[in-house]
Order: C-alpha cells, then sequence, then structure tokens
C-alpha cells in the first residue's frame, strides 16, 4: 500500500457527500445536507453484512431522539470499517485516521466495536483475523515499538530517535497496553468464532517476545535495561529523562513502561491501569496456551506474571486519599510515590470495568471512589467551560495540553455506567462536541467545539457508536 493511496483516501472521505436512503425527508430540513459524512458504498474501505443491519436497526429509535444523534451514529459507528481498514491476504493493517501508521492499541480497539458481529459474519471475521496476525507479526518485528508502517522496508521520519529503530517501525515509544490489546482482541475473537488457527507459530513467537519483554521490564535487575528512547523535542512529555531510562522503579512485581497510552511519556515507571490490563490479558494468553497450544509451560510463566502484577498492585496501586477514601493512583514508583489523576486515553483509571471487569467491577467501591475524583477538579487534568449556557467538563490529557478534554473519556464514563440515563446525558453532551462535523475527534476546547485536534480519529467514533447502542439499543 503506497501512501499516496491513504491520502487519496482521506481526501474521499472527508470531502464526499453520500445520499442516505434510510433518512426522512423532514431530516434535510433540521440538518445541512453535508452532514452526512458516509462514503459511498463502492468508496468503503470494508462493507460489513451485520454492520450495516446493526445501523438499520438504530434508526427509527435515533431518529425519535434526535435526527442529529442518528446522522452522527451512521457517521461514526461504521468509521473503521469505511476508511481505515486495509485488508491484504491473510493480514489487515489498519491505520488510525488522519495518522498514517498501525498503532498495536488503536488497531486493537478500532475493531473491537465491531467484535461481536464476528460470529454471524464471516467476511468481517475474516477481516478482524487479519487484523489480529498483522498485529502479532509486528510484536515479533519489535515488542517495543507502538506504531508500524504499511511497508516494512520503509523508514519512518521518527529514525532519528535515539533508540533502536528498524525498519517498518513507525514509532518506538514503549507503552505495555500496546501488547495487551492484540491478546485482548485475539481471546475473544477464539471464543466467538472457534478459530484456533490464530495461535500458531507467529502468536507462540509473539507470546515469547512478550513474555520476554515484562520479564526485563519487572526491573529485578536494576532501572536500565535494553529499551532506552530520548527524542530532539520542545515537549517534555515526548522524551524519556534518565538518558532514556526513565525514572527508577523499585521491583514490586508489576511491569514498568516509558509512555502512556497517549504516547506521552510517563513519570513514575508503573503505569497501575495498564497493569490492570496486562493481569487481565495474561491470564487470557494462559487459557489459550494451555487449552490450544498445550503449553502448559508457557501458560505457568504468564499466569506467574500475572500474579506477580496482581501483588504489586495490591501493595501500591491504591492510597488513602483524604477526601475520597481509598482510591487506585495513575502511577507509581513503588518507592512510596504516587501521581493522582487520570489520563483520558484507555487503559485509564476511568476504563479499568470496561477493559479487564473481571478484575474491576463498576460497583467495585475503590473504582467508585476513584470515579469519583478524577471526574472532577481533583483531577488536575479534569477541565471545565461553559457550552450553551451550560458547564461542561471531562478528562483531557497532557498531550492535548491544557483546558482541552477528550471525547473519549466522555464516552468511557458512559460505558463504564449501568445507569442508562447517566449514559444518555453522556450521549447528549458528546452531541455538543463534534463542532459541527458529525465525528468525534480527539480533543476540544469545552466552551468552544469547533476548536479541536484530529478531524479523523476512528476509534473515538466507534466508541460514540458502542455508546450510542448501549444507551439506546434494546
Amino acid at each position: 500500500m503506497k501512501l499516496r493511496f491513504f491520502f487519496i483516501l482521506f481526501i474521499i472521505a472527508s470531502t464526499v457527500k453520500a445520499y442516505n436512503p434510510n433518512v426522512c425527508q423532514s431530516l434535510s430540513e433540521q440538518l445541512p445536507d453535508t452532514f452526512y459524512h458516509r462514503p459511498p458504498v463502492e468508496k468503503r474501505c470494508f462493507v460489513s453484512r451485520s454492520v450495516e443491519m446493526q445501523i438499520k436497526q438504530m434508526h427509527s429509535r435515533l431518529l425519535e431522539v434526535s435526527p442529529k444523534l442518528w446522522q452522527m451514529f451512521q457517521n461514526c459507528f461504521p468509521n473503521t470499517l469505511d476508511t481505515t481498514v486495509f485488508p491484504d491476504g491473510d493480514h489487515t493493517f489498519v491505520i488510525t485516521g488522519d495518522i498514517d501508521a498501525m498503532w498495536l492499541r488503536d488497531s486493537g480497539a478500532q475493531v473491537w466495536t465491531y467484535i461481536q458481529y464476528v460470529k454471524d459474519d464471516p467476511e468481517l471475521a475474516k477481516l478482524i483475523r487479519g487484523v489480529i496476525l498483522q498485529q502479532f507479526e509486528f510484536i515479533c518485528l519489535d515488542p517495543y515499538a507502538n506504531a508500524f508502517l504499511s511497508d516494512t522496508t520503509k523508514v519512518s521520519h521518527w529514525a532519528s530517535d535515539y533508540t533502536v529503530m528498524k525498519k517498518g517501525v513507525h514509532e518506538r515509544k514503549y507503552e505495555l497496553d500496546s501488547m495487551c490489546y492484540p491478546i485482548r482482541l485475539a481471546y475473544q475473537y477464539w471464543l466467538l468464532t472457534g478459530d484456533s488457527s490464530i495461535f500458531g507459530d507467529l502468536w507462540m513467537q509473539a507470546m515469547g517476545e512478550i513474555l520476554s519483554l515484562m520479564r526485563e521490564q519487572q526491573r529485578v535487575n536494576g532501572p536500565k535495561t535494553t529499551y532506552r528512547f530520548q527524542r530532539t523535542t520542545h515537549f517534555l512529555h515526548d522524551t524519556s529523562s534518565n538518558y532514556g531510562y526513565g525514572h527508577p522503579a523499585k521491583p514490586c512485581g508489576m511491569v514498568a513502561s516509558a509512555f502512556r497510552p497517549s504516547d506521552d511519556s510517563q513519570i513514575f515507571p508503573y503505569l497501575v491501569p495498564s497493569n490492570f490490563f496486562a493481569e487481565s490479558v495474561l491470564r487470557k494468553a494462559a487459557v489459550i496456551l494451555k487449552d490450544v497450544n498445550k503449553d502448559d509451560t508457557l501458560s505457568a510463566e504468564c499466569l506467574a506474571i500475572a500474579d506477580d502484577i496482581n501483588r504489586g498492585l495490591k501493595q501500591h496501586a491504591i492510597v488513602n486519599h483524604p477526601k475520597y477514601g481509598k482510591v487506585y493512583a495513575f502511577e507509581t514508583d513503588a518507592y512510596g510515590s504516587h501521581l493522582l489523576m487520570d489520563d483520558a486515553n484507555a487503559p485509564s483509571l476511568l476504563s479499568l470495568p470496561y477493559l479487564c471487569p473481571e478484575l474491576v467491577s463498576i460497583d467495585d467501591s475503590v473504582y467508585q471512589n476513584t470515579r469519583r475524583m478524577i471526574w472532577s477538579e481533583d483531577n488536575p487534568y479534569f477541565f471545565t467551560g461553559s457550552l450553551n449556557g451550560a458547564k461542561v467538563g471531562a478528562i483531557g490529557s497532557p498531550h492535548t495540553g491544557l483546558g482541552m478534554v477528550w471525547p473519549m473519556s466522555i464516552i468511557m464514563k458512559g460505558l463504564t455506567s449501568n445507569d442508562r440515563q447517566e449514559q444518555q446525558e453522556c450521549v447528549r453532551m458528546l452531541m455538543q462536541t463534534d463542532g459541527g462535523t458529525g465525528y468525534m475527534h480527539e480533543s476540544f476546547n469545552p466552551s468552544n467545539p469547533t476548536k479541536f485536534t484530529r478531524s479523523w480519529f476512528a476509534w473515538a467514533n466507534g466508541l460514540f457508536g458502542e455508546l450510542v447502542i448501549k444507551a439506546y439499543g434494546r
């Protein structure tokens, strides 16, 4: 695949005006005719019969709520399939949207939106199977990298970073969750389809790389590891301290990492949400290795690391807050230092019941205390504004600067609630944040949503679709 092809696709997806026969005539009188932005069928990267059926099923109930909501759902829910997936034989390359690279995290999260439909949609199952195999292949290329190029013979424009950059790697920011999303996706795909063919030699090699990395990053041999990263930059969060090794971490069982899911450098090496996620997927991987691969040794290794992480989380992740009681810290060094905040990107503290409900339930008292803390101005990255005369607040990120909030945090608040009224309140808030585009964005100014970052961010679009189905589906 050539870069110019992606660029042309972006122009098409951004400018095309498509006719939608499902929308009633009165809708055109309430919304501009450019508000419906899905590319025509012949211009879409992939069309799923099951996903299109889901869209049709939501038509009448969303139109009753709001014509704008119906249009936004059509724009957002299928956005990954419409514009970002590129099947190539047994593999599927997935771009994030307006960045022409495949992130292990984003690609896994983008197609997760459709995982529930694979059982009745063989073509969709094949597409997602291709994503999983592509992810395994990239992990084998470099388990420390977070993003990759479609052409593995190419050199990234980040090749000047002070780290070991291989051809085909777009960026080499080590983020623990990058290895978690592919396992989560593969496990769920296997449960729903029964297709164990993905767990062959490539899977075994990828798991070997993952377990080796995690053992190294438990830091039992000291703060200096084989991974280092520095970048010439004006942004503090875009590089690592101590000559690329980051801050010291006391061995405690948890797995250290260098960068957050936002691609920002960590302050303390143990990122609590990512360690919860890692424990969750390691236990899933252990089941696969035992039941499918009949490898009791590697399965036991997964469980051993998961148990180590669990012990570290119990000892170092919970802090007594003077206002909220026991809460989860965002980061820690296991020396006694903790960072009390949350970032909008997932895994986040807010997203824990969404990503690993078997470990952290919505009703968990520590989680609920944490939720109240991070969804308030006691979280230094919770920002507020005034929109249409009402106060609007949500979680942002150092990645997008002070005062900017992320739709993803509002979506995740709804997805981690069992209260349908709260879910629908989140949807109504999100409808005001699209800046007139009909899409979700990376971040926006809560007092002026026309000021936003990333006009084409497929992950957030798909998550919005998930929330709308949860809030208004039957």
